[in-house]
């Protein structure tokens, strides 16, 4: 009879190099990146991150639901509530019904909320060319060329995680669509 203390092999204990892990990284950088950026529109307009938000979002494409933002911005439904809320409260944005459904409520900017931009957006755009001063301007076509690549492959991931998410039955080692396990079942 083995000894079975002496024949087993430690496991190699996994490890994470996080400084080389991408989506660390990344998150990092964008962490550190809204935090800067929110310092510049919190002390001269008494902006937070989701004020700004709802308003670069509103500046850009005129008039959305909060819906529309929280999807946008990938914030949950209570801060866009908040920050909405308080815009509306300083004049900054304007909230009425939909015509389209009276459930929800149409958000554009103010004129207050237009003045307020024309002066925030063009200090922000200034900001992020000093941070990208840095790069050349080959380097700079390429960062957003592979942060595109990299979000359309998000995409694609996310879809077949929640394609494969529907499909399962239940078995955590079963591939959804496997033909071979279908026939087991």
């Amino acid at each position: 009879m083995a000894n079975l203390e002496h024949d087993a092999t430690p496991a190699a204990k996994p490890e994470l190099d996080l400084q080389q892990f991408l989506p660390y990284r990344l998150n990092s950088l964008a962490d550190r990146l809204s935090q800067a950026l929110a310092r510049l529109y919190a002390e001269r307009y008494d902006l937070n991150i989701a004020q700004w938000r709802v308003l670069a979002w509103l500046s850009h494409l005129d008039e959305l639901t909060a819906k529309q933002i929280c999807q946008a911005t990938r914030m949950d439904k209570a801060r866009i509530s908040r920050a909405v809320q308080s815009l509306e409260d300083r004049g900054l944005i304007l909230r009425r019904p939909s015509s389209r459904d009276q459930r929800v409520h149409d958000l554009r900017l103010t004129p207050a909320g237009q003045a307020l931009l024309s002066k925030l957006i063009p200090e922000a755009q200034q900001w992020e060319a000093e941070l990208v001063a840095t790069l050349s301007v080959g380097e700079y076509r390429d960062l957003m060329n592979v942060m595109g690549k990299l979000e359309r492959q998000l995409e694609r991931l996310e879809k077949t995680h929640d394609d494969w998410s529907q499909d399962r039955s239940g078995d955590p080692m079963e591939t959804p669509g496997t033909a071979e396990l279908d026939g087991d079942r």
